[in-house]
């Protein structure tokens, strides 16, 4: 079952093994470097976080993910957006994902929106997909498309299709 002569083995192979890699010095190197290129990237950062007392005006863009608890004036771009509770964005939101507790004073563009029991959103939401919980206020238009972040649907919006597309959101 349990033996000490098993645990106490591979201590003698260690010792044995070190001129091993003693010969391929040469290569592991390399191959350490290679591995260290590959994982640093991996690392995702943490969220940008805009505190409670934050007031920002302009518009921000990021590959990364941003979570608002301030107030911002602008328009914001992200990979993942989360709007506070406590928060207000004045301006168009686009990002792959939109997680809405605040308020959005503008246009909304996500692959994956959500309005929580929170949000209090006035005005369009363009989306793929839209979850919106019990509680949550919305004053707009809901249109989907399959790729909402593009800039060509924009051209799209203005022609009339808000409102065929509002009708079947609200039955």
């Amino acid at each position: 079952m349990f033996s000490k002569s098993k645990i106490n083995e591979p201590g003698p192979k260690a010792a044995e093994t070190p001129a091993q890699p003693a010969t391929s010095a040469t290569p592991a190197p390399s191959a350490g470097s290679s591995e260290f290129k590959a994982t640093a990237p991996k690392a995702k950062p943490p969220a940008s976080i805009l505190s409670a007392d934050l007031l920002v005006t302009g518009n921000m863009k990021t590959t990364g993910d941003i979570q608002i608890e301030g107030q911002v004036d602008g328009d914001i771009r992200a990979h993942l957006l989360t709007i506070g509770e406590g928060a207000t964005v004045k301006g168009e939101v686009m990002a792959d994902d939109v997680v809405i507790h605040g308020r959005i004073i503008g246009r909304v563009r996500g692959l994956k929106v959500r309005l929580t029991s929170t949000a209090r959103v006035e005005g369009d939401i363009i989306h793929k997909t839209i979850a919106i919980e019990s509680g949550a206020h919305f004053e707009g238009s809901v249109q989907r498309q399959d790729d909402p972040l593009t800039t060509g649907g924009k051209a799209k919006m203005p022609t009339g299709s808000t409102g065929a597309s509002a009708e079947p959101a609200k039955g």
